[in-house]
């Protein structure tokens, strides 16, 4: 991030601008909506200048620039035709240490414009630092058309009331709980619509139920496969709220971006032998957490409701009448067969697919072998990647055919995905050679035998 996105008060500071013309008049305008005082230095000034000057109280010095125009100034802009006389601006600025901005010359600047979406007091910057104007122009566009105008009066509305939150709220904690549940809530949408007496009313019933003020919550969110772009956008507003995510080893890098800044970030993860986080005590933090008054966000790989052990963590939260929520993800299976080109149900292969568990809670794998014989159903392994001899074995041994098609996929859906693709009968070989490391996802089906002409088209990722 080469640019730090700062909010400068300028009312009633003075602002040195050199230039006259229709940039300059544009950057005039922006500045005096920000109460700037400001200082024209150009030999002619443009007749819309001039009357923006006589509306807000600034100044127009004719003639050329002097390094002199600078002082007292808290920044200055170079909006001049002249590429010497605005490197000149740059150096006297900067020599000052005054913030300078050169139009159109991002090497001559210490800060630069972004677009503005103004619904004062909430402003809202886009910046594409300075790469591409038009770009961020263009986000500008898309963002005021989700952002209704009536999110400033919303904004005046939560600063009037700031004080009296505060004092019936003393902690930080739980009240930036409280002012994010009234901006996601019932509260805000009174605002929105004009019923701002309403909305007060209702704010103020809230504060005085005092047993609700201090109890958080508790989010399951399924962050799927890897893909950051497969997350619902429930899941990652809700990511974006939290005070505290525990995640997993599943959960993606760029995923754990997504969080807000100061949340704070607990990992659990959890594999074949190695419990970083003992499951019973995952779902004892969760319970004190958000009893802490905490919006806390339990961040898993995949689905929480598949092989993800998101039905033992409500559990406790139930019994203690903590609020929850589960939000599903794409699970691995389906991220898997998509972004590998296998469907996991074909018309002329397979009308039905389950899912099983690689291993049980004891480590075995005894499971109901007999029911996997049919080769009309597509079969998909989670966390089968050691005991992968066995299962073909097993299935082998209980009635599917040797030459059965199957796929393992490692790593599904991230940019390095790789398919490993064999039967049933010279996988382990085809494991043991390759070594793929977890996390994996085993296919075993006739569909795996579309793959060759699928993959280029599930999800980009390239066949091996």
């Amino acid at each position: 991030m080469r640019y730090l996105p700062v909010c400068l008060d300028l009312h009633g500071a003075r602002v040195t601008l050199v230039g006259a013309g229709t940039v300059a008049t544009r950057k005039a305008r922006l500045l005096a909506r920000a109460g700037a005082q400001l200082q024209v230095v150009a030999p002619d000034i443009a007749p819309g200048l001039t009357q923006l000057l006589t509306e807000h109280g600034g100044h127009w010095r004719e003639g050329e620039y002097r390094d002199a125009d600078l002082e007292g100034s808290a920044l200055a802009v170079a909006a001049t035709p002249s590429s010497a006389v605005n490197a000149q601006v740059s150096r006297d600025a900067t020599a000052r240490g005054l913030p300078v901005n050169v139009v159109d010359s991002p090497d001559l600047c210490t800060f630069i414009f972004p677009s503005i979406v103004d619904r004062d007091p909430l402003i809202i910057a886009v910046s594409s630092s300075g790469q591409s104007p038009v770009l961020a122009r263009l986000m500008r566009r898309k963002i005021e058309s989700l952002v209704p105008a009536a999110y400033g009066r919303l904004a005046r509305f939560a600063g009037r009331l700031r004080d009296t939150v505060k004092t019936a709220i003393p902690a930080d904690t739980p009240r930036r709980l409280f002012w994010e549940q009234v901006m996601e809530g019932a509260i805000a949408e009174q605002v929105l619509v004009g019923r701002e007496e309403r909305a007060q009313a209702m704010l103020e019933e809230r504060l005085a139920d005092t047993e609700r003020l201090y109890t958080g919550e508790v989010y399951l969110v399924g962050a799927g496969p890897g893909d950051p772009d497969l997350m619902t956008f429930k899941a990652v507003r809700l990511l974006q709220s939290a005070d505290v995510v525990l995640y997993d080893r599943l959960v993606s890098e760029p995923i754990l971006e997504m969080a807000r800044r100061d949340a704070k970030m607990i990992y659990v993860g959890k594999q074949r032998d190695d419990h970083a986080v003992p499951q019973e005590q995952i779902n004892q933090l969760l319970l004190e957490l958000a009893l802490a008054g905490n919006r806390v966000v339990r961040l898993k790989g995949g689905d929480p409701f598949i092989f993800g052990r998101g039905g033992e963590e409500i559990d406790q939260l139930a019994a203690h009448q903590v609020p929850f929520q589960v939000v599903p993800g794409i699970t691995a299976a389906s991220g898997a067969a998509c972004y590998a080109g296998i469907p996991l149900t074909h018309r002329d292969h397979a009308q039905s697919v389950r899912f099983v568990t690689g291993h049980r809670r004891d480590g075995s794998l005894d499971l109901p072998w007999e029911s996997f014989r049919s080769s009309n159903e597509t079969l998909v392994f989670y966390m089968g990647l050691v005991g992968l001899p066995e299962i073909c074995a097993q299935l082998i041994a209980h009635g599917r055919r040797p030459e059965t098609p199957v796929a393992l996929v490692e790593r599904a859906t991230f940019a390095e995905q790789r398919v490993l693709a064999g039967t049933l009968q010279d996988m382990p070989a085809i494991v043991e050679r390759e070594q793929p490391r977890a996390p994996t996802l085993i296919i075993v089906g006739d569909v795996v035998k579309l793959r060759d002409s699928l993959a280029w088209f599930g999800g980009g990722a390239e066949p091996a």
